[in-house]
């Protein structure tokens, strides 16, 4: 029963991570025109959480050296219902980017958090990081599938749909209570500025997980609106998104599984960045919306269950996992946060989005660069920063 109710607290905080960032997609361009935001505004919805995951993932370091991995969780938690709650009240954008922020600090404090209550709880099965990635995706479907028909529901509220997704914090929250007792100040703290260091294989992890966030945030963030730019409906855009998220839940349950087994992740790495290309290309063509749509799920479902893996990977303790993780998820998120931006910007300056789409292309060959210099094997911390 015990392992049941652990993998219970992974699956409901899992779920919490994505609903803040892609309820918006839906209603991006509804936000817009009630609030008179530009594209480039209008993207940093999406933008400012991202790179607040980025941020606030060195705080999770300080925060388990200080509280614990639970307590700490249970704080992440308390940011986001608070941050997604207060979105029934918005009336002007610099409310909402700060309800995007502040949700952000939460997501970001999280995620490390997480990666260190599997290796804690379940040292032996880092392939749980498929629990972990999949019920983040699970989130994710179902805030873009319901943003629109609780849109038309709430009597048109946009503010009141992107509000109904705190309710999703109060369970995890609540299974997390029982564990406070036992949650404990780090008995090994790391200083975080002994984090810092001039090692490749570091820069690595954080050169590949900026690139895979970049695209996935971008993607996440603008494929209703570029599909709608093809000429599909709004109700058909939502559609897509909900596909997007959809198609990425069987592939991140197993794909970390099938890593931790044969070892070779490399090879699956290659394969899932050029099923993203593939879907890029055909989204340049405008050619079936709905095809391009798969393989960037498919692209999209393995790579981030992957990045979350490998740190766990990596490490040989609690402690490791969570500082690797910190590190990657801290360059990497503020590489991946000027995705969305650029879209953006792009949108702005030329009034399509082939340029933007192009410079993803790119984005994903250096991606590809990272990952064949990662390769397939692993070395603990201790051996990197010799």
């Amino acid at each position: 029963m015990r392992v049941v109710y652990l993998v219970m607290i992974i699956c409901l905080v899992s779920l919490n991570l994505r609903p803040s960032i892609t309820s918006v997609g839906p209603l991006l361009d509804i936000i817009q025109t009630s609030l008179g935001m530009s594209g480039l505004t209008a993207s940093l919805i999406t933008t400012l959480p991202v790179l607040c995951m980025g941020l606030f993932a060195i705080a999770s370091i300080k925060l388990n050296n200080r509280l614990g991995i639970e307590k700490s969780l249970l704080l992440a938690m308390s940011l986001i219902f608070t941050a997604t709650l207060l979105r029934m009240s918005v009336n002007d954008s610099i409310l909402l980017l700060s309800t995007a922020f502040v949700s952000g600090m939460g997501i970001g404090i999280a995620g490390p958090l997480i990666s260190g209550f599997i290796k804690k709880y379940f040292p032996e099965k880092p392939g749980f990081t498929g629990i972990y990635s999949v019920f983040m995706v699970i989130g994710a479907a179902i805030a873009s599938s319901f943003s629109i028909p609780l849109f038309h529901s709430l009597n048109d509220s946009w503010q009141q749909s992107l509000s109904f997704w705190s309710i999703l914090a109060i369970p995890a929250s609540l299974l997390l209570l029982p564990l406070l007792k036992s949650s404990k100040p780090n008995n090994n703290p790391i200083s975080i500025s002994s984090l810092f260091i001039k090692n490749k294989r570091v820069n690595l992890l954080m050169l590949f997980f900026g690139c895979m966030a970049a695209i996935f945030y971008s993607i996440t963030a603008w494929l209703a609106p570029i599909v709608q730019s093809t000429g599909l409906s709004q109700a058909q855009s939502g559609n897509i998104l909900t596909l997007f998220t959809v198609i990425q839940i069987p592939i991140s349950l197993t794909m970390p599984m099938i890593v931790s087994k044969t070892g070779n992740r490399k090879m699956w790495l290659l394969l899932c960045s050029l099923s993203e290309v593939i879907g890029i290309i055909l989204l340049m063509l405008h050619f079936y919306p709905w095809v391009a749509t798969v393989f960037l799920g498919i692209g999209a479902g393995g790579l981030f269950p992957l990045a979350i893996l490998m740190p766990i990977q990596e490490a040989r303790n609690t402690t490791e996992a969570i500082s690797w993780t910190a590190m990657v998820q801290f360059g990497g998120y503020l590489l991946g946060s000027l995705g969305p931006a650029f879209i953006g910007l792009t949108v702005d300056l030329f009034g399509n989005f082939v340029p933007a789409l192009i410079v993803l292309v790119i984005i994903i060959c250096i991606m590809t660069f990272a990952i064949l210099k990662i390769g397939n094997t692993t070395e603990h911390i201790e051996q990197a920063t010799k």
